[in-house]
């Protein structure tokens, strides 16, 4: 098989970046926006040693999941993936990833409930950062980035947004026109208007309008005037300065220019106050369904529930009518604002934030002596890692609750706590995002027989430490190594360093619990660092 060759091929499943499955010879090959049940001419783009990309040349036998496009830029811009296909077949294709990754990434098997569809598939989003550029006669557009570009595809109407969205940011084309307000070019840096970021109230209907710009132009100021007497929903304007080289849409400075900055919007029956760098799921009824499946995980009645990631407090909130106490940690200072001020205008008096990570929370508990008894997460899509779950499973909660937007880390951050003494007991895929790649995922994690555990650990700790353990505890090992080479490290890396130098430990959480358990293998840097200490302990 080479470049340019023609094949023909039936897709078998789809993957998680979805592309169709195929195979000819035993070779893999990958075809963007095909469907399961398709017989394709596929045209090959590239090979590799056991798989290849192609696309579809053309379809000779379509799926019956196939069904008419509704969108003239789809396949161009960056956005869906599914709109070739009916909702069901995405439904399942979602349910499978999340199953796959949890199996097969996390080698876990819980109980996986059926998916959760969302009742709307299109203008559902509440959220809209959407790049500005120039065309090729220097006209100012607005589109989407095509995959994996920068190039941005012109898009006038995007179903997955309100009309409303749509509306603003012609007319904010045509005033930025109007006014000679040049838009930015990555390529040169010069230019002025980088994104139109918006933000909508599902229940209230209020907008907050945040240009981006790369300085503070005077004319910005009539341009949002003109916006804001042409959309009367709009309570909130402020331009946001990003003057540097990256691919972060927000800057650190704003400049205020009308309202407080922030929207209000209701999720769960509380009033909520929204804030342009605030964390809100973009998809307010989809994120109702969600918070439900994680109160009924959590079983928060009457017990202290610690809200890690919490951004603006939504689902610790949801839950605080029948917890005891909710202590909502995040590391976004405005986020902690608005969490504290929803906390406030809901007459919400058991709820407490604080701006920190999972770490620093860690301590400010443990020095109040306050011990959670149900820990929520709801991390960035990068995941928690294994230094944060580290910090989360020292708090020895009863159960974790883990809302993800990534299956594949939220299925190595599951078998990260099972290595850490948590059994992953249910997962459910909840669609928040139809017609696109995403799917959001709810797990309930519960630790093992946590009465025997905690007992065997005061027993063995006071009375059956071995002889190297008594030199050096774990914290004293870490804080070693940071001071001495810069570096983090967790208490996985240590016991798999104390047992290649030979040094017999209790049974305990930092031991795989079988000969063949997966688990992430300590860095030759980190190694060496961690035998320093050790050696300077005396214990080797």
């Amino acid at each position: 098989m080479k470049k340019n060759d023609i094949v023909r091929i039936e897709i078998t499943s789809l993957t998680s970046e979805c592309s169709g499955v195929g195979k000819l010879n035993g070779m893999v090959i990958f075809v963007p926006f095909s469907a399961v049940g398709d017989i394709l001419s596929v045209r090959i783009l590239k090979v590799k040693t056991t798989y290849a990309y192609g696309k579809i040349e053309e379809i000779i036998t379509p799926s019956p999941d196939r069904i008419n496009v509704d969108c003239p830029v789809y396949g161009k811009c960056g956005g869906c993936s599914f709109r070739h296909i009916s909702y069901e077949a995405e439904l399942r294709a979602k349910e499978s990833f999340v199953r796959d990754a949890f199996t097969r990434i996390g080698g876990l098997s819980p109980e996986f409930l059926p998916i959760v569809g969302a009742k709307k598939q299109c203008g559902y989003r509440n959220k809209l950062q959407i790049p500005i550029g120039t065309d090729r006669v220097g006209n100012i557009t607005a589109g989407f980035y095509a995959f994996h570009s920068h190039r941005i595809v012109p898009c006038s109407h995007c179903l997955l947004q309100p009309d409303i969205f749509s509306d603003i940011v012609s007319e904010a084309c045509k005033t930025a026109q109007e006014l000679k307000i040049p838009a930015y070019d990555e390529t040169t840096g010069r230019g002025v208007l980088r994104h139109i970021y918006l933000r909508k109230g599902h229940y209230s209907g209020e907008l907050c309008l945040c240009t981006v710009a790369s300085c503070f132009d005077g004319r910005l100021k009539l341009f949002d005037e003109r916006l804001r007497k042409k959309f009367a929903q709009i309570t909130a304007s402020l331009v946001n300065i990003n003057d540097k080289d990256t691919n972060v849409i927000l800057g650190e400075r704003e400049i205020l220019l009308y309202g407080d900055g922030s929207i209000t919007d209701t999720m769960c029956g509380n009033k909520i106050s929204v804030s342009p760098k605030s964390f809100y799921q973009v998809n307010t009824p989809a994120a109702e369904t969600l918070y439900a499946i994680a109160a009924e995980f959590a079983e928060a009645k009457g017990k202290l529930v610690l809200d890690l990631y919490c951004g603006a407090g939504t689902i610790g909130l949801s839950m605080a009518k029948s917890a005891r106490k909710i202590i909502g940690a995040e590391i976004v200072p405005d986020a902690v604002e608005n969490a504290e001020k929803n906390a406030a205008a809901n007459g919400i008096e058991n709820a407490e934030f604080i701006c920190a990570d999972a770490a620093k929370a860690a301590q400010i508990l443990f020095n109040r002596n306050e011990k959670p008894n149900v820990i929520v997460i709801d991390p960035p899509r990068k995941g928690c890692g294994i230094d944060a779950a580290e910090n989360i499973a020292h708090f020895g909660a009863e159960r974790i609750v883990m809302v993800s937007c990534n299956p594949a880390t939220a299925a190595r951050d599951c078998m990260y706590f099972s290595q850490l003494g948590y059994t992953t007991e249910k997962c459910v895929a909840v669609d928040m995002f139809p017609r696109t790649g995403h799917v959001e995922t709810v797990c309930l994690l519960s630790k093992l027989n946590a009465k025997q555990h905690i007992e065997i650990n005061l027993d063995m700790d006071e009375l059956d430490l071995t002889d190297a353990e008594k030199k050096a505890t774990y914290q004293e090992i870490k804080d070693y190594v940071l001071e001495h080479s810069g570096l983090k490290i967790s208490s996985l890396y240590i016991a798999q360093v104390k047992q290649k130098c030979g040094i017999i430990e209790r049974d305990n959480y930092n031991k795989p619990k079988s000969e063949d358990a997966k688990q992430p293998q300590c860095p030759p840097d980190k190694e060496k660092a961690i035998k320093e200490a050790l050696k300077h302990f005396g214990m080797i």
